[in-house]
């Protein structure tokens, strides 16, 4: 059984945060809404319970069983937790004078204390809460604090609970890390070994026992998700996994045939299915972007579904499912509301009948190419930027034409071509080129133009949930700008997109 620490999610923002920081010390972890927590196994060596939009005071605020955990595993409540364990252990929470939110910093703190052990003094932390604990419960000792705030952290004597205000697990805690690395390796014992090569080992042997010896189907999409899952299940399986790699028409340029080509080099059982016409079929004239990724969706369940039943006896479905996609799913509050149509196809589990097997569950994005890696999967894939499902019909805003799809391959051929030939592209966490629904008036030697506008947008992220808009040179946005307006007929505005998200979103669609 892997070491393992349990996260207890109360609706933080930072939650995900916290489980990246530990799994960053080579310790796994799980987060459990604080309404769903699991039985105390052995595996389970520590617990962090995580902040809260709510207040402990409120009516709606999230509750949890304090005494099915106290002192039975070292505990570290963070922010709201802290305030939740002082409150219901006969402490005193109350609405702070003034929102304490931002950096302070530790002015007094116990640095021989097992938790703050080699944090330095005047150490930066952030905060981000409207209460404030002013009297901690009977047994309580505070054992850090900074100039507005008293309790900054505490212990309660004989156990190993502890509770701090401040977020080790954002980057402007600036020992943060350290500080969470205290708690896992010194109070609750991990010896870090959750490590590429032992998932790897793990579950290539969980997948052979769960599989036997039947026969898996796998959707290939050329990203990093379904092409790491694919390769375990290959070490798994071998030639029992059948990959169905579909052109949908809407990949980049000539993508299909380079990434094709890749797997097959990989040893992978991979077969190529031209579709171009039945999606083009099935986006004409629809402008709604949900109901383009919804008739993109129903096409590929419709041409997968057809494909596989080609293939006897097939008894599993491998999906790329990432663990942000299982958080979101089970989170405090329940499956957030619809912003867009989930990049993975759902329908097809239940239309085909299979189990389902999703090797990558337990990863977040980064730890999925980490594990490609590891298995020697090529940069060309690993380094990928993220590409939606849906392809280039989200990145042409309105009706999707087989016109403007390969207008918007060239653009983003160019552009792709360009960040990498100036060293950018490993810079960047998802460079895009959106095709417009407008078009400009421009001048081209001595005739006058109407064509198209194309924006560009790069932006920095680590998992795609917030992202800021990359400050690429200006050099280089006017060298590309000009490429695209005299190389790529049709075109003849080039813009850059600035927009953070939130409040914006990555994809424009």
């Amino acid at each position: 059984m892997e070491e393992t620490i349990l996260i207890i999610d109360f609706g933080s923002q930072y939650t995900q945060l916290i489980a990246r920081r530990v799994r960053e010390l080579n310790v796994y972890c799980e987060i459990h809404p604080c309404h769903h927590v699991p039985p105390l196994t052995d595996d389970i060596i520590g617990i962090i319970l995580s902040g809260s939009p709510f207040s402990v005071a409120d009516a709606q605020a999230p509750q949890l069983d304090l005494a099915a955990l106290r002192k039975e595993r070292p505990l570290l409540a963070i922010c709201y937790g802290a305030q939740y364990i002082a409150r219901q252990e006969g402490g005193q929470v109350t609405p702070s004078r003034f929102r304490e939110y931002g950096r302070a910093h530790l002015s007094a703190f116990d640095n021989a204390h097992p938790l703050l052990k080699g944090v330095t003094e005047n150490s930066q932390v952030w905060m981000s809460h409207g209460d404030t604990i002013e009297k901690l419960p009977e047994g309580g000792r505070v054992i850090a604090s900074t100039e507005d705030v008293q309790v900054a952290g505490y212990e309660i004597n004989g156990e190993a609970t502890f509770g701090i205000q401040f977020h080790p697990e954002v980057y402007h805690t600036r020992e943060g890390k350290h500080l969470l690395e205290n708690f896992v390796v010194g109070i609750c014992g991990a010896q870090q070994t959750w490590t590429p090569a032992a998932f790897i080992e793990e579950t290539v042997e969980m997948l052979q026992g769960q599989i036997k010896g039947d026969k898996v189907v796998l959707g290939l999409s050329g990203g990093v998700d379904s092409s790491v899952a694919a390769m375990l299940l290959h070490k798994a399986i071998g030639n029992n996994l059948y990959c169905i790699f579909v052109d949908n028409g809407l990949l980049r340029k000539n993508e299909f045939s380079e990434v094709l080509a890749s797997y097959k080099n990989m040893g992978l059982n991979v077969k190529g299915v031209d579709a171009r016409t039945d999606f083009y079929d099935a986006l004409n004239g629809i402008a709604d972007p949900e109901k383009k990724r919804k008739a993109i969706g129903k096409t590929f369940i419709q041409i997968f579904d057809q494909e596989a039943h080609t293939i006897k006896e097939v008894k599993w479905l491998a999906q790329g499912t990432i663990y942000p996609d299982v958080i979101e799913s089970l989170s405090v509050n329940g499956p957030s509301a619809t912003i867009k149509s989930h990049h993975n196809v759902g329908g097809l589990p239940e239309k085909m009948n299979l189990k389902v097997v999703e090797p990558l569950k337990a990863l977040f994005k980064d730890e999925v190419r980490k594990v490609g890696r590891s298995m020697g999967i090529g940069e060309h894939i690993m380094g990928r930027h993220p590409f939606p499902g849906p392809g280039l019909a989200i990145r042409i805003p309105g009706e999707v034409t087989p016109e403007k799809v390969a207008l918007l391959q060239e653009v983003d051929a160019l552009y792709v071509d360009r960040l990498k030939s100036w060293g950018l592209y490993d810079q960047v966490w998802q460079a895009a080129a959106i095709l417009l629904p407008v078009q400009a008036v421009g001048v081209m030697g001595d005739e006058r133009t109407y064509e198209s506008v194309v924006a560009l947008r790069a932006v920095s992220s680590t998992d795609g949930m917030t992202a800021d808009w990359v400050h690429l040179p200006y050099e280089f946005l006017a060298k590309v700008s000009g490429e695209i307006i005299n190389k790529v007929k049709g075109i003849n505005r080039v813009v850059y997109d600035i927009s953070s998200k939130p409040p914006a979103t990555i994809e424009w669609e």
